[in-house]
């Protein structure tokens, strides 16, 4: 291959080490900076990763006047929305890792620069690589469940609440609905279509995070370590959704597409306290249906994916960028994601139900 693709690493905490591995992989990428608003530690993750020649700094904007095709945007969620408009008015192809943003207002405006400068705002949702994820929507938009009326999506772990930057508001903006909620979010909107957000009316709590019993950084737990809402769409379809970083339960159930003709139970991959997220692959599919006057349950088989979903999300980022194509998860359909994050917070804030407004791109 002629080209090589020349990326930049804004932000280098621990996800940034997963961007790193992925393109270090791929022969024709070359990571030529890295940028950290923390003194020293761009320099660290040089070393640490061992990026040869790489430049470091400690403001994005100086990594943003090198000749970059693209830049993995690795920071707290809180500095998503500044990062990437900087990146897009730069000039530079955008792979960001979710959630997109904070607010609502901040992801439109972040696809609206996209779209005015022509460059790529891609979001980074790996388990959409997963075919399991794609039969289960070729499955719903089939036709085959009928008219689905009602979906129940999230999940949790009995056990798992991060610490650092994840627990402070400052800079995560909120919790465990960003932090897993988004994926539990796109599973479910990504196989209907991405319905539009209407109405929200949410609930929630951190219970657990702000208890020393629970959390050794309970004095500093900011945000909410669980979730539940009622989401409205402009199509009629209401969505249960629900999501937890630690609870006293085993799970939160199943997901579930009901339908007028058939509906889906899916289960997530995975076994153990940090299971029950919908950031990985899928367990199992079930179709509930009624054939000759019979109640009938049929297993669909899934396929074993054996590829590491996290390195196909930024090869074929790597790739688009290379070839010129379109992002693969762009962000105007993720603004409907971080709508519905966006509502469940301003609802539990306001202790009613909330209206959604996203404007057409």
């Amino acid at each position: 291959m002629d080209k090589r693709i020349k990326i930049g690493i804004i932000g280098s905490g621990g996800i940034a080490g997963a961007h790193v591995k992925a393109y270090k992989e791929l022969d024709y990428v070359d990571i030529v900076a890295v940028a950290d608003v923390v003194p020293g530690r761009a320099e660290q993750f040089i070393a640490r990763w061992e990026l040869g020649f790489a430049a470091a700094y400690d403001d994005h904007r100086k990594l943003l006047e090198l000749d970059l095709d693209g830049v993995s945007i690795c920071t707290p969620n809180v500095a998503h929305y500044q990062t990437t408009i900087d990146a897009l008015n730069a000039g530079k192809q955008v792979m960001l890792e979710k959630p997109m943003s904070v607010t609502l207002e901040q992801a439109v405006e972040m696809v609206q620069t996209a779209k005015k400068t022509g460059n790529m705002l891609n979001v980074g949702f790996q388990p959409r690589y997963d075919p399991n994820m794609a039969l289960l929507k070729d499955l719903v938009q089939s036709g085959q469940l009928g008219d689905v009326y009602y979906v129940e999506t999230g999940g949790g772990r009995r056990r798992g609440m991060p610490g650092g930057t994840f627990i402070r508001e400052d800079l995560a903006g909120a919790g465990a609905i960003a932090d897993i909620g988004c994926y539990s979010l796109d599973m479910a909107m990504n196989t209907l279509g991405n319905p539009k957000p209407v109405t929200v009316s949410a609930y929630t709590s951190n219970h657990f995070g702000t208890n020393r019993k629970y959390h050794p950084e309970a004095d500093r737990f900011q945000v909410e370590d669980f979730g539940a809402a009622l989401v409205r769409f402009d199509n009629g379809l209401v969505m249960n959704f629900k999501i937890s970083w630690a609870m006293h339960m085993d799970t939160l159930g199943a997901t579930m597409f009901l339908g007028t003709d058939a509906g889906l139970k899916v289960t997530p991959a995975g076994k153990g306290p940090w299971s029950g997220v919908w950031d990985g692959s899928v367990g199992s599919i079930t179709m509930f249906h009624d054939i000759a006057g019979h109640h009938t349950e049929s297993p669909i088989p899934t396929v074993e994916h054996k590829k590491n979903l996290f390195h196909e999300k930024v090869r074929d980022f790597v790739e688009a960028v290379r070839d010129g194509r379109p992002a693969p998860i762009p962000g105007e359909q993720i603004v409907r994601n971080q709508a519905v994050i966006d509502g469940i917070l301003r609802s539990a804030k306001a202790k009613r139900e909330v209206e959604v407004f996203i404007p057409e791109f």
